[in-house]
């Protein structure tokens, strides 16, 4: 029981930064209609972009990681402008080779920067407790209260806020809010920056847990896609569910069978969810 509670407890941490990652590609695919598979590239950016502010101007790790957001953001602007924006209209194939491109152009441009070596973004968050046997590490539960606070800030954002309802009229039907006189080409601007921004310390939560490499970038976008999937495209609430959901699953996995099969948890996920149902836990079929 201590071994299984153990394995939930570890794998509510990495499912924190599933459940960013899969938020970020989420409100991008259900907002927009645009598979943005470059996230997981500009996640594993952002976390460099802390690893650097933390390791070469001393900052401290939340302020790093809220610079890193922030640059994160006008960074998913940017794409949005000069990648996506011009093929708008275009058969969605277009986007999808758009995406490829913009990732083997940011693993490159990481490699050669940063090297082949797996960097980790340091943390003041060096203590371990035991509770009941079960080992809780400090900076595990940042990284689950850090994704809480984000969460529901996002949630408040949605919700709450004049250009939150824009993005939900958007959502809802783009051609309705335009004739309303909402900006749609405005709310794609807020809708990729809150998507990176979440992709950024998503990448620099990982990097602190695990490590910062190359290839990384793929990782999470696969994992990112299991969770959209999952929980339903375009559903926020399902998004949460799958990113518990494969994190909880790839630690039992790892616990239980081999950290080897780590790893094919997510494509087993999307497959099983394709092929029984289509629209995920919490989706619109």
């Amino acid at each position: 029981m201590i071994e299984f509670i153990q394995q939930i407890f570890n794998g509510l941490a990495i499912a924190s930064v599933y459940t960013l990652i899969g938020i970020g590609l989420t409100i991008v695919f259900g907002i927009l209609g645009i598979a943005h598979f470059a996230h997981g590239v500009v996640a594993m950016s952002g976390g460099y972009v802390a690893f650097v502010l933390i390791e070469k101007f001393g900052l401290p790790f939340f302020l790093a990681v809220a610079i890193a957001m922030l640059l994160g953001a006008l960074f998913g602007i940017v794409i949005e402008r000069i990648a996506y924006r011009p093929v708008q209209k275009a058969p969605p194939i277009n986007a999808f080779i758009i995406a490829l491109g913009l990732t083997m152009m940011l693993d490159g441009l990481n490699l050669l920067t940063f090297g082949p070596d797996q960097l980790v973004v340091r943390t003041p968050y060096t203590h371990v407790y035991q509770l009941f046997g079960v080992v809780i590490t400090e900076l595990r539960i940042v990284v689950m209260t850090c994704t809480a606070v984000l969460l529901v800030a996002m949630w408040l954002f949605v919700s709450r806020t004049k250009t939150g309802r824009a993005i939900r009229a958007v959502a809802q039907n783009r051609a309705a809010a335009t004739l309303m006189g909402v900006n749609a080409n405005a709310i794609s601007y807020v809708v990729f920056g809150v998507s990176s921004a979440l992709g950024v310390a998503g990448g620099a939560l990982v990097g602190a847990m695990l490590a910062l490499a190359p290839g990384l970038g793929e990782s999470l976008v696969i994992k990112g896609f299991a969770v959209l999937i999952l929980g339903g495209l375009g559903s926020i609430p399902g998004a949460i569910v799958g990113g518990l959901v494969l994190g909880v699953s790839e630690s039992l996995a790892a616990g239980y069978i081999s950290s080897s099969y780590k790893d094919v948890i997510a494509f087993a996920v999307m497959i099983i969810v394709l092929l029984f149902r289509p629209q995920g836990l919490l989706g619109k079929r």
